[in-house]
């Protein structure tokens, strides 16, 4: 099974930095929405406020490193990469599924990055449908003290596991065992999706299960279903894989129904994000923070800690004057800033039922 699962992520990594893994016709749906653009905002834009505050942790921008990979000897050194850089930076980071390192305890080193971020905030990460695979507390609390993590993510890839020949597929009565991990783990529990979205329904079931905020990873950014097609060891397999290119919620959607269906609940804006311009989007229309997965995996390949630094403070300069340019003077000022599309005015938190009530969304 660890071989099997080494094989796996090794191959993850090199098919996203050689392959096209993109959606075909699904955009984020941010592309859609706009600032107002404020002539005079009465800014100094060197005083404009980043910082924000997640799980009681202060983050000096509403950034994330998503999860992607661990477990190997490569994924080792990309996680140190990364973890230096969250940690300078002060942002947070997600690891990828530890499930290998739950297994076989030699893999854990890969995600002991606490030493190279001791500051920051991190997340342990491990797939939920393992709970109808022998997994339970237990294994969900190793993961967080593996990497003395500030919260867990369950993460939810139903198509991904669904297109693998070795995919595990039993997702049925998930929820009261996601309930369970809830209640007693000693961490908040983050339930996420990998790339297809999460709906409005279901954001409502799990905020009553428990879970204290969700990473909605909609449709527009990485298909794990094409990543999945690439390592596919038939034909059939291929064709099964590469017929869902175009499947799920896009993320701006996404982002707009679990913002409806849980208000209360901190919200993670990731699927397709690329600039700072679509992180204040995001915080506009009900996120907390915003992720970012690939550019960062493929600056921590080729250039090192030094290079997702600069990415990293390339994408909040955006974020900055996007701020100044919209008239929002810190991070909660920017999430009552409405929006507008082509089709009206007004769109976002304010624009979407709110009425201009301040939720609280840095618990």
């Amino acid at each position: 099974m660890t071989n099997e699962t080494d094989q796996r992520k090794a191959d993850h990594i090199r098919i996203n930095l050689e392959e096209d893994v993109s959606f075909k016709n699904i955009r984020t749906g941010l592309e859609q929405y706009h600032f107002l653009h404020e002539a005079l905002p009465e800014l100094d834009c060197d005083q404009i406020e980043t910082h924000t505050t997640l799980f009681g942790k202060r983050l000096r921008t509403p950034l994330l490193i998503s999860s992607m990979t661990g477990g190997t000897e490569r994924a080792k050194m990309i996680n140190e990469v990364l973890a230096t850089a969250a940690e300078q930076v002060g942002m947070a980071m997600g690891l990828g599924s530890q499930r290998a390192a739950i297994e076989d305890d030699a893999l854990a080193e890969s995600f002991k990055v606490r030493r190279y971020a001791p500051n920051a905030l991190i997340f342990a990460n491990v797939g939920a449908v393992q709970l109808n695979y022998g997994y339970g507390v237990t294994q969900m609390q190793k993961a967080v003290d593996m990497c003395h993590a500030d919260a867990l993510i369950l993460h939810l890839n139903v198509l991904q596991e669904a297109v693998q020949p070795e995919g595990d597929r039993n997702f049925a009565n998930l929820l009261p065992k996601i309930e369970q991990v809830c209640r007693q783990v000693s961490v908040p529990v983050i339930a996420k999706e990998v790339g297809w979205g999460i709906s409005g329904k279901t954001a409502a079931r799990l905020a009553d299960a428990g879970i204290s905020a969700i990473d909605v990873a909609g449709a527009g950014g990485t298909s794990w279903s094409q990543v999945e097609m690439h390592r596919a060891p038939t034909p059939r397999h291929a064709r099964v894989a590469g017929a869902f290119i175009d499947w799920g919620i896009p993320t701006a959607v996404s982002l707009q129904q679990c913002h409806r269906a849980a208000p209360h609940l901190p919200l993670i804006a990731s699927g397709g994000l690329r600039s700072g311009i679509d992180i204040a989007k995001c915080i506009a229309l009900g996120a907390t923070i915003g992720g970012v997965a690939g550019d960062f995996l493929k600056a921590a390949v080729s250039g090192g800690t030094a290079a997702v630094i600069e990415l990293a403070d390339t994408i909040t300069d955006e974020l900055r004057i996007a701020m100044l340019c919209a008239g929002a003077g810190n991070i909660s000022q920017l999430a009552e800033t409405p929006l507008y599309t082509d089709w009206g005015l007004g769109v976002g938190r304010r624009g979407a039922g709110s009425r201009g009530k301040k939720h609280n969304r840095t618990t």
